[in-house]
């Protein structure tokens, strides 16, 4: 039996609550168990009394004491990820530092300086105060930074924001949008990339059914309502394949999954394609027990027993046999077709392979002896310690290079001698030539692919071999950026762009300092900030460059006052420009015309409606504040949503619709059906004169017997919009009736 804890005395004398703490203690301790060695216990119990101690008066939004949030994120370490007693006496210990009076000190007194160092980098993470965008930003590289220091940094804050997923409903909307979002934009990819599926799944599905509440529930449902016939389906596809593998004297798991509602849904936006038509709501898993020398050798002897059975989808066969990911991942996928004319994805791997497909790197550690996979990670941490010793990128381009450069899947390509080099999909010929060395890319002229020459914007795919082609003549210019995806290139593009703008803006410097000289200001720094910041620049060195291209004329200097040799600018003309009432500017002029009430007060705010999802009454919606434009509404499932809550949470306002009926907004709808006699008059007698709602534009275009038409309307409310869609879906012939989000 586990030594029971001494537990803090609690404000709230309540016994329940005490027991429930012990339980999920002891329920850690037994989840430790394989792993702990002589003195560990008295470690993990130490740092539980200290944690319980710190947080003893602290409770969570849902009103259960504190302390059961860092024993939840322990247990998802060690019972998920895998990880050991270091890593648990961190995860109890993991919001001390920032929330209690515990310092650094104490923890590296107590437990040793490599535990206070890992305390340290998940305080670091922690902290995001949303000063601005850039601050969060500033947070996940300092997150990358201490992730290149000790990766166990990275699992356990991957299992605080799992919990906190998982218990995010006691908290307010906006914040639910916003950690929803982030955990979309920043998390989720960060735990495929480290290799853990699972939890990648899971972060996925939970940010949508806080995003997108609707199709989350509609997913789910139809999958429940499906479980039984699909069940049935799975053991008549396996039948066969498990008779064969018994004969063939294999160990082996088989089982079924069902895909994750994200990814269900995902399917389902890429293909625009209904639930019922997404062809592999499931996936077959073969786990097969064999030794490591006999591995490959297994997996491909099922492969073709799967194969002899069932006809595969040449294009569908992934090996990641030969060419694990730079994540550890191993196994065979391929894509059959099974009984009823149903594809089905077959996942082939072995017992090893599952665990690290599982618990991704932690397992690593376990089987560290194969060093080709640990050599992988090793070049991926080594990539990232490059981009972030680079460090005048700014913050936030830096996460979304960060994003498209480590988080994307990875291709394999091979150089003229037989090398491989790993770089993201959709990586350019001048991504590789920059992979190289910094010279060829900066020199790269073209490139030979698979002996064939290709500009330096050709994509990559995995599998070619590339040679370089470069000239002394060649240097990079700024369309330069837009050809690369790697942070790597995008770095050393803007250095070398830098080094030009240097050169060109000297001529600017000397030709502003006579400018000013004969105005009869000083040439100083205080003058050239007030210069900058006139002329909206964002730096001095932008000014000069300015002025020397000519840009600028500095004919605005003559306004501008002397105190002395200083510089005071103009004060700027008021000018108040009424906005016109249009639909898009809400017309504020009465009180009852007011549409959106901002949280508790009901002043009168000019906003306008995001054109990149066109939102209408009753849509979920929030508000964003932009720079220059003042209010901007979004819906929350707009395409931009997830990297405006993200990564400018703090610029987020709530909002909700006041009823009214005097405002039409304008949305888009796409109509596909059979192209019919008389279905245009259908359509239109439809809207105009049954529902009264007014058309603003109508394109139909007819093809081969079908029709598409994009009809713009203007509805009220969402309400409105969907009795619409459902009675034009009802009329005979048409196929499908969808809302667009973007402008077309």
């Amino acid at each position: 039996m586990a030594t029971v804890a001494a537990l803090p005395k609690y404000n709230l004398n309540d016994d329940q609550e005490k027991k429930l703490i012990l339980r999920e203690y002891r329920a850690l301790l037994r989840s430790l168990k394989p792993k702990l060695k002589p003195g560990d216990k008295e470690l993990v119990r130490n740092a539980f009394e200290m944690a319980a101690d710190a947080h003893k008066t602290m409770r969570r939004k849902s009103g259960e004491p504190y302390i059961l949030h860092p024993l939840a994120v322990a247990r998802i370490c060690v019972e998920e990820i895998g990880l050991g007693v270091r890593s648990t006496i961190c995860a109890l210990l993991h919001d001390t530092v920032e929330d209690t009076d515990i310092t650094l000190e104490d923890i590296e007194r107590e437990f040793g300086s490599e535990i206070a160092r890992i305390v340290d980098g998940l305080t670091k993470i922690a902290n995001v105060i949303d000063v601005n965008a850039s601050q969060q930003a500033e947070n996940f590289k300092k997150i990358l930074l201490t992730l290149t220091d000790d990766p166990r940094v990275i699992l356990i804050k991957l299992s605080d924001r799992l919990h906190n997923m998982r218990t995010l409903d006691s908290m307010k909307r906006e914040k639910q949008l916003k950690i929803a979002s982030e955990t979309v934009y920043v998390y989720a990819p960060l735990s495929h990339r480290m290799g853990l599926y699972n939890i990648k799944t899971e972060l996925e599905d939970l940010a949508m059914k806080y995003l997108e509440p609707e199709a989350y529930r509609e997913i789910a449902r139809k999958l429940a309502e499906t479980k039984r016939e699909r069940s049935r389906y799975i053991n008549e596809f396996v039948k066969p394949i498990k008779e064969k593998l018994e004969k063939s004297g294999f160990e082996f798991e088989l089982y079924g999954r069902p895909k994750s509602i994200h990814s269900i849904w995902n399917k389902m936006k890429k293909k625009g394609v209904a639930f019922e038509e997404v062809y592999d709501l499931f996936a077959i898993r073969v786990i097969l027990n064999t030794t490591p020398e006999k591995e490959k050798e297994a997996c491909w002897k099922v492969y073709s027993f799967i194969t002899d059975e069932y006809t595969p989808a040449p294009e569908r066969l992934r090996d990641w046999l030969s060419n694990p990911k730079s994540n550890g991942y191993e196994a065979l996928h391929t894509t059959v077709m099974g009984p009823q004319g149903k594809w089905v994805e077959v996942q082939i791997r072995t017992k090893r392979m599952n665990e690290i497909a599982e618990k991704g790197l932690a397992a690593h550690w376990k089987y560290k002896e194969g060093a080709t996979d640990e050599s992988r990670f090793d070049k991926w941490f080594q990539q990232i310690r490059e981009v972030l010793n680079n460090q005048d990128s700014d913050s936030i381009d830096f996460l979304q290079d960060f994003k498209t450069s480590f988080l994307a899947e990875e291709i394999y390509v091979y150089t003229p001698k037989g090398d491989v080099k790993m770089l993201p999909v959709n990586s350019t010929a001048l991504d590789f030539a920059f992979s190289i060395h910094s010279m060829v890319g900066s020199q790269c002229i073209g490139a030979k692919v698979n002996h064939k020459l290709v500009p330096i914007s050709h994509k990559l795919r995995s599998g070619d071999q590339v040679e370089i082609i470069t000239s002394a003549k060649q240097k990079p210019t700024e369309d330069w950026l837009n050809i690369v995806v790697t942070a790597k290139a995008k770095s050393k593009i803007k250095d070398a762009l830098k080094e030009d703008k240097r050169k060109v803006a000297e001529d600017g410097k000397y030709m502003l300092q006579r400018k000013m000289e004969n105005f009869g200001a000083a040439f100083n720094q205080h003058n050239v900030d007030v210069l900058t910041a006139f002329y909206k620049l964002s730096s001095p060195l932008d000014l000069y460059y300015q002025v020397s291209i000519k840009a600028l004329d500095l004919k605005e200097l003559k306004d501008f006052h002397l105190l002395g040799d200083k510089l005071e600018p103009p004060k700027p003309l008021k000018v108040l420009v009424e906005p016109k009432p249009d639909g898009t500017i809400s017309p504020i002029s009465k009180k009852d015309t007011e549409l959106i009430i901002f949280g508790e007060s009901s002043d009168k705010i000019v906003y306008t409606l995001a054109n990149c999802c066109k939102p209408i009454p009753g849509d979920d919606v929030f508000g964003f504040v932009t720079t220059g434009k003042g209010l901007t509404i979004h819906r929350t499932n707009c395409p931009n949503a997830t990297r405006l809550l993200s990564n400018y949470g703090h610029r987020v306002v709530k909002t909700k619709w006041a009823k009214n009926k005097e405002i039409s907004f304008l949305t888009g709808l796409k109509i596909v059906g059979l192209d019919d006699v008389g279905v245009i008059h259908k359509i239109t007698n439809l809207i105009s004169g049954e529902m009264k709602i007014n058309i603003a534009a109508m394109t139909i275009e007819a093809k081969e017997g079908l029709f598409h038409g994009n009809i713009r309307v203007y509805v009220h409310d969402k309400e409105e919009l969907e009795e619409l869609v459902d009675r034009l879906k009802r009329l005979p012939g048409i196929e499908t009736v969808d809302r667009y989000d973007t402008e077309q």
